[in-house]
């Protein structure tokens, strides 16, 4: 029966075939591996692009890369850089580029994009912000270190009246975001390649909390109050949450830490940053 069957295929069958047999994902047409990467994220595009030359000339189109671009990445381009006409051309490169953390405002500030959501991600070193007494070495000095993302931090010795404020306007991209103060109780630095941490100036902060409050351009408000604690770890602690409704040309932040009760002194207090983050990514802080 299979020796009948085989007599009637000719020549035509069997070259569909080997035809078949040779068709593989490599001949995807590049508008189909197109439509697929659009529904995938950022880096799971980069890890496909490696698997064959459909993939590879797919994930270098403008029409993807655009989808997972801001609608308003032009506004935050020309917010970082100068002249950013420069970024016009591949949008690849231009969303490869906008999630490297890029300095702004004289470095005292850097922001980039989530590399998986294309969301804000902002960060102010203590020296985008206005303390009270900074020029002061009685109360404050700058100390050097390699555990800021900007290579010094604030540090407190002893202080009756603790004032921080900062100001930011930038073109955030849409979604929830949560604002966070990196502090450190004691003065930490490295003796023999090993981390010590002096507490001996850390006092005054487990009497009264200090007060963390945010407000918005657009009239959103937040206030929180906590007491610092845990000597010798950078903790992030939370001073509220603000929300993007749709792509904006510039939202304007005002934000403050105080602790102005002048019955008590306090001090050993390391401020290191400021940093603005997406809501549903706020546990990466954990190993910021």
């Amino acid at each position: 029966m299979g020796a009948l069957i085989s007599s009637f295929r000719g020549p035509a069958d069997a070259n569909i075939a080997a035809s078949a047999e040779e068709t593989g994902l490599g001949d995807l047409p590049e508008s189909c591996a197109a439509e697929l990467l659009l529904r995938l994220d950022p880096p799971q595009i980069c890890r496909l692009a490696v698997l064959n030359r459909a993939f590879r000339a797919a994930s270098s189109t403008d029409f993807v890369w655009e989808s997972k671009l801001p609608t308003n990445y032009a506004d935050i381009i020309e917010r970082l850089f100068e002249g950013g006409e420069e970024f016009a051309s591949c949008k690849r490169n231009i969303y490869s580029m906008l999630c490297r953390p890029n300095f702004f405002d004289g470095e005292t500030k850097k922001a980039w994009l989530d590399k998986s959501s294309g969301k804000t991600c902002l960060l102010i070193s203590f020296n985008g912000l206005s303390i009270t007494g900074i020029d002061d070495r009685r109360y404050w000095t700058r100390i050097p270190t390699e555990e800021s993302r900007f290579s010094s931090v604030a540090y407190c010795q002893q202080i009756w009246w603790l004032e921080v404020y900062g100001e930011i306007e930038f073109p955030f991209s849409p979604g929830s975001y949560s604002i966070f103060y990196r502090l450190h109780l004691g003065r930490a630095q490295r003796r023999f390649g090993r981390r010590v941490c002096s507490s001996e100036h850390v006092h005054g902060w487990d009497k009264k909390p200090v007060k963390f409050q945010i407000s918005s351009g657009d009239g959103q408000q937040a206030t929180k109050q906590c007491h610092l604690k845990e000597p010798g770890k950078w903790i992030h602690y939370h001073a509220g949450d603000f929300a993007v409704e749709k792509s904006c040309r510039s939202m304007k932040l005002k934000l403050s830490m105080m602790q102005i009760d002048c019955t008590h002194t306090k001090g050993g207090l390391c401020v290191d940053s400021v940093v603005i983050y997406p809501c549903e990514y706020r546990e990466r802080l954990q190993s910021f």
